[in-house]
């Protein structure tokens, strides 16, 4: 039931937002409207809660990851995601499966619609019924191709006054970048020259949240999402939401207010939902995205892919060390996101402060010399800066300075994997990244699109009939991460909120201590990141612990000797 003090923080916020912008019967009329759908809500639908655990496990894909003799695409995932990966993910997150103009799905024509060739929203409901559903946002901008912004060009609903013009005295000498693109295009509408405002590409035009009938809007795509089965928003370049005259554009006051918003929002409904801020930025800002506990329930922890792939490539855990022993603790059931690879690339952004100048020059050649492609950001002065680098994860690991050959490139690969997954936080794990899968350089030539090289599409029969094959590079990397992921499951010490405790043996080796929330289980991850074989000194009492990913270790005078890129994980318990 809500109540009058639930009403309260619904107008306390919208007031912190829009106060200077709408007289007080405007702010009653969409705290009204606001009230209104959460009631409507509650009274068709009971209370539903979900708890997180060691097994809250997502898989990043596409709703065309996988594809079959035309038949509907999400249909096909879930019947290969029943036979193949339901042991080891309760959550599937599907990059935007709306119809789109361009960006892979990212300029969306129209967010009450599923793009026919994928499915349908019965499809979504059905795969809902036995996992969790996350869903894309896409809350910064809109297609120029697509419904909202052809009504906006004739004042019609809906779509009236949605996207963001400035005129030609709105100062972006300070505007942070995260493309290299012309920011603004000048039109004439509506008997005036005016600025249209594209964040990301010429094709998908910002929102202008100063008009609260776009946040409403997206009010309503929250709760229409969730009467489809989603119950996990991840909101899409949430950073840049909010334009002011004179500032960097990005992570603005008014951006993390719509935030605490729509998490109260979902707060008071019936069925329980989780928000995720996708903030490709440095450390700080990312972080600042829980708040007080009262902004994401998760984030993106974004700092750990390049970091790890770093450690690994120049056999050094001294950056990842670091950094992992300043990484604040979660509680309340707040969490990192942990993941080596998405759909993009390797955020660079998230090492300012980290790496230092000759660290990430010497990282940004040895990810050339692998085969990365790399997408650019403007700067002031009309200088581009690194934005991220787009590789697969198996062609960034696959050789190093110290190992040209690429001969311990699976070993490399399951020992990263085996870091992240064991971290403090829910670790996701992109479908490719299952599999091994190299750059997908054929449909670069195609797209000339950087980021085209991770985003391959699977025939069906084909990746069945390499799973099939026990000696395929598909089916190898497919059990290693696979078992990673089993073993994690049954282990309190891995719950996403268990405590971590850092553990400095030195810059070849990586390692951390899990401690279960009850305190009964603890874990030792222990990681060697070098091409060599590392003799390391454990306590005495760790004798009897046991190996929950390999051979009982031999422990010698307190020392483990540890083969090339092994790692072990060692619990009190079984």
């Amino acid at each position: 039931m809500l109540t009058q003090k639930d009403q309260k923080t619904i107008r306390s916020k919208l007031e912190n937002i829009y106060k200077i912008f709408l007289s007080t019967k405007e702010i009653d009329y969409f705290e009204n409207e606001i009230v209104k759908i959460i009631k409507q809500f509650n009274n068709k639908n009971r209370k539903k809660k979900k708890n997180i655990s060691e097994k809250t496990t997502v898989l990043i894909c596409y709703g065309d990851s996988i594809n079959s003799d035309r038949k509907k695409t999400i249909r096909v995932i879930h019947n290969f995601f029943k036979k193949k990966l339901k042991n080891y993910f309760n959550t599937i997150h599907f990059l935007p499966f709306y119809p789109s103009s361009s960006d892979s799905g990212f300029a969306v024509k129209d967010h009450y619609k599923v793009e026919n060739k994928l499915g349908n929203w019965q499809d979504i409901k059905n795969f809902s019924k036995s996992n969790n559903i996350m869903a894309d946002i896409v809350i910064n901008h809109a297609s120029a191709r697509g419904l909202w912004f052809k009504n906006f060009l004739k004042k019609k609903k809906p779509g009236k006054d949605y996207f963001l013009t400035v005129n030609s005295k709105f100062n972006i000498s300070k505007v942070v970048r995260p493309r290299d693109h012309k920011l603004l295009k000048k039109i004439k509408i509506f008997k005036k020259s005016d600025y249209l405002w594209r964040t990301f590409s010429p094709d998908q035009i910002d929102l202008n949240f100063k008009n609260p009938s776009v946040l409403l809007r997206f009010v309503k795509i929250m709760i229409h999402l969730i009467n489809n089965g989603i119950t996990i928003f991840r909101l899409d370049a949430i950073a840049y939401l909010w334009k002011e005259n004179g500032t960097k554009c990005i992570n603005l006051k008014q951006t993390h207010e719509i935030i605490k918003l729509l998490r109260i929002i979902t707060n008071f409904l019936n069925v329980q939902t989780t928000i995720i801020t996708e903030t490709n930025l440095p450390e700080k800002e990312n972080l600042s995205y829980f708040g007080k506990n009262d902004e994401a329930n998760w984030i993106y922890n974004f700092s750990l892919p390049p970091l790890l792939i770093h450690a690994f490539l120049f056999e050094n855990s001294s950056h990842l060390n670091k950094w992992s022993k300043n990484l604040p603790t979660t509680k309340n059931e707040n969490c990192y996101l942990n993941f080596i690879a998405s759909h993009d690339g390797i955020g660079i952004r998230p090492t300012e402060g980290l790496l230092n100048k000759k660290s990430l020059n010497g990282f940004l050649k040895r990810l050339k010399k692998n085969g990365s492609k790399f997408s650019f950001r403007k700067i002031q002065n009309k200088n581009k800066k690194v934005y991220e680098a787009n590789i697969t994860v198996f062609d960034a690991l696959k050789k190093t300075d110290y190992d040209e050959k690429g001969i311990y490139f699976l070993e490399r690969y399951v020992a990263a994997h085996a870091i992240m997954i064991s971290f403090q936080g829910i670790p996701a794990i992109y479908f490719n990244s299952l599999f091994g899968t190299s750059n997908d350089e054929a449909k670069f030539i195609i797209t000339g699109n950087n980021r085209d090289v991770n985003r391959y599409k699977w025939n069906l029969k084909n990746i069945i009939n390499k799973l099939k094959n026990s000696r395929s590079k598909q089916s190898i990397f497919y059990n290693h991460i696979s078992n990673l992921l089993n073993v994690r499951r049954k282990q309190k010490a891995f719950h996403p909120n268990a405590s971590i405790y850092n553990i400095n043996m030195g810059p070849k080796i990586f390692s951390f201590k899990r401690v279960s929330v009850d305190n009964k289980q603890t874990i030792i991850c222990i990681s060697n990141l070098s091409s060599k074989v590392q003799n390391i000194k454990i306590k005495k009492f760790y004798h009897n612990w046991k190996n929950l990913i390999g051979p009982k270790i031999e422990i010698q005078k307190n020392v483990v000797i540890l083969k090339p890129f092994e790692i072990i994980w060692l619990s009190n318990k079984n």
